[in-house]
């Protein structure tokens, strides 16, 4: 709890079995009221060992829904169950859940409503085990978006991520892909609907046991990066009206 408001974190696991007690025994538990998993039908023993270490809330998936049809069940859950304060963390171990204390207070002051971790501000992405390639990709996807959604932020492919609740409740997650683009497509409804975004620096962690998806998929995804940056554009500009946006008042 912080300042009267209910602190929830969500992971989206899938096959995280090797990282996930680490990640868990490092989530401040006396700030944040509860933890909610969903395992995305993982091949190893993930949801045991979530109920094992004392996760309050396990969620399964018979059939995997992909990463953001898992995110849309932990968003649903943590508004069900009151969240004030959501913080999204992979439970890979790939972010520090040591940053939510400083997530929580940008919230929790009221000072944004939205906290990205960014591994881009500072330059240890690539000390950090980044991919050239990626990190590339990246810049170069980064500033395209800047350019055509016309804010201005560090990166945009992120996956630590807090929300205040009016910010879920105030844009139509539900009408996202259920595949790698649901992040961004969530950024894109989050600056189209007027929300403001900090960003505070995160330390880069690349190893064999986080997640990644490969460079096929990571083609895909940037495309589906630049579909989705061009279509906030030319709904900005009057010429689209996409579902996705609704009928939002605060534009940018």
């Amino acid at each position: 709890m912080y300042n009267g408001k209910k602190v929830i974190v969500v992971l989206p696991a899938y096959n995280a079995a090797k990282t996930l007690e680490k990640t868990y025994r490092e989530i401040p538990h006396e700030l944040v009221d509860e933890v909610v998993l969903c395992d995305d039908a993982s091949r190893d023993e993930t949801s045991d060992l979530a109920r094992a270490i004392g996760i309050q809330h396990v969620i399964r998936h018979e059939q995997n829904k992909g990463y953001g049809g898992n995110q849309k069940t932990l968003y649903r859950k943590a508004l069900e169950l009151g969240g004030d304060i959501i913080i999204m963390l992979h439970p890979d171990y790939q972010y520090t859940p040591k940053l939510i204390p400083a997530m929580v207070n940008i919230i929790g002051e009221e000072l944004y409503p939205v906290v990205l971790g960014s591994r881009i501000l500072g330059k240890g992405a690539l000390r950090g085990g980044m991919p050239l390639y990626k990190y590339v990709a990246n810049r170069f996807l980064t500033l395209a978006q800047n350019l055509l959604v016309n804010y201005k932020l560090s990166e945009y492919h992120t996956g630590y991520r807090a929300f205040d609740r009016r910010v879920l409740e105030g844009i139509r997650f539900e009408q996202n892909s259920d595949d790698f683009i649901f992040d961004n497509e969530m950024l894109s409804q989050i600056i189209y609907g007027g929300f403001d975004i900090a960003e505070v620096t995160c330390p880069t962690k690349y190893f064999e046991e986080a997640s990644s998806i490969n460079f096929r998929r990571s083609m895909t995804y940037g495309l589906g990066v630049l579909r989705v940056s061009l279509g906030h554009f030319l709904q900005r500009l009057g010429l689209l009206r996409l579902a996705m946006y609704g009928d939002t008042a605060k534009r940018r």
